[in-house]
């Protein structure tokens, strides 16, 4: 079988990924030299802790085991099975983690409430002011940057895969057939368009304009080395207003009687943190729905991510030295973890994973195989 990957992020990088170990060839088409959206702008990790139960957790645990076993294969992915650590200040957060320990997954998630103690000798540098944290042992961490190299890189040695970038794919001709735009007809058995937060253009002429999936931006930044380890991811408690997982009458109650920063509530902001190979920290994020999107970035978002982490470090953060904004492909319905149709004969649009993206890719892209027979 010959499969013709559209889109060289993740979630396509996934999909080829899945075809060659099947014993297939492939041929993906990106329209950069190399990816350059969604799937190098996030944090690299492996989040199962806010997932909500059922169908979305199931993914994001069969994609944690996969990518610890691709991430033995390819030790550039940088794979860490680090978990994270929630500190919580109030007693309304700490009733959040208490409902979160005692859902009836929650074993599969690895959740467990520390004391502030604990938690410091799971991470030392949580030296600031915390009552508790909430403990995830089934996060894990990649290397957002250098993850989709790293995964080329083996495919090529496969002798099976053909990489094609700096190519935009502009039509579908007859049945499995791409031409690009370079005058080029790519033709295999299976078309996977894994376009992203690339919506218009083809993938409108295909999908129609209802397309279920929206598209969503966010800002982030990255620092100089700490100077130390930070041996977990870290989540602050608005994560908690943020991921399904903790929905129910503890999260009613905390966001009744404990408001949001003004900051965070404008910007649908939660902390995110999970330290570089490098030592640097990546630190975020917002969230922005309505269009069009700002064309640049704003500093209060920074200020306020600065200011939580600085107190759950107990110490100032190094010198910011990137600062960036992304935007991905959500589907409008949220519980659904990916809009995967069938667009044309032997044509496949598969996006729409949100946040989802990075920790689901390598199950989306097995169901896929398994569910078009690879």
């Amino acid at each position: 079988m010959r499969v013709i990957v559209v889109g060289a992020g993740v979630v396509g990088t996934m999909h080829a990924w899945h075809a060659v170990s099947r014993g297939h060839e492939v041929v993906q088409i990106e329209r950069e030299s190399e990816a350059r959206g969604a799937s190098l702008r996030n944090f690299g990790q492996i989040w199962i802790s806010g997932r909500a139960g059922g169908e979305e957790l199931e993914t994001a645990l069969r994609a944690r085991e996969l990518w610890e076993g691709i991430g033995e294969r390819v030790p550039g992915l940088g794979f860490r099975a680090c978990g994270s650590l929630t500190p919580l200040r109030t007693a309304r957060e700490v009733a959040v983690a208490e409902a979160a320990v005692a859902r009836p997954d929650a074993a599969a998630r690895g959740y467990k409430l520390l004391t502030a103690h604990e938690a410091r000798a799971v991470n030392p540098a949580l030296r600031g002011a915390f009552t508790a944290a909430l403990w995830c042992e089934r996060d894990a961490a990649v290397e957002p940057r250098t993850a989709q190299l790293a995964l080329k890189q083996e495919l090529l040695a496969s002798g099976r895969y053909t990489y094609l970038g700096g190519r935009e794919v502009r039509e579908v001709v007859g049945t499995a057939s791409v031409r690009d735009d370079h005058g080029d007809v790519h033709t295999g058995d299976a078309v996977i368009l894994a376009t992203g937060a690339w919506l218009g253009g083809l993938v409108r002429e295909l999908a129609g304009p209802e397309l279920p999936v929206r598209r969503v931006r966010l800002q982030m930044m990255q620092t100089d080395p700490l100077g130390e380890p930070l041996t977990t991811s870290v989540a602050d408690a608005d994560s908690f207003r943020y991921y399904p997982a903790y929905r129910g009458e503890t999260l009613d109650a905390l966001n009744a009687g404990q408001a949001q920063d003004p900051v965070a509530a404008e910007h649908r902001m939660q902390l995110l943190m999970v330290q570089r190979h490098d030592g640097g920290l990546t630190i975020g994020d917002t969230h922005e729905y309505e269009h069009p999107f700002a064309f640049d970035t704003v500093e209060e978002p920074y200020e306020h991510l600065t200011r939580v982490v600085e107190a759950f470090l107990g110490r100032p953060l190094p010198r910011i030295r990137h600062r960036w904004a992304g935007v991905y492909a959500q589907c409008t319905d949220t519980a659904r973890v990916v809009h995967r149709q069938q667009v044309r004969d032997g044509v496949w649009l598969v996006t729409g994973p949100g946040g989802r993206g990075m920790t689901c890719s390598p199950a989306i892209a097995e169901t896929t195989a398994d569910q078009l027979g690879w």
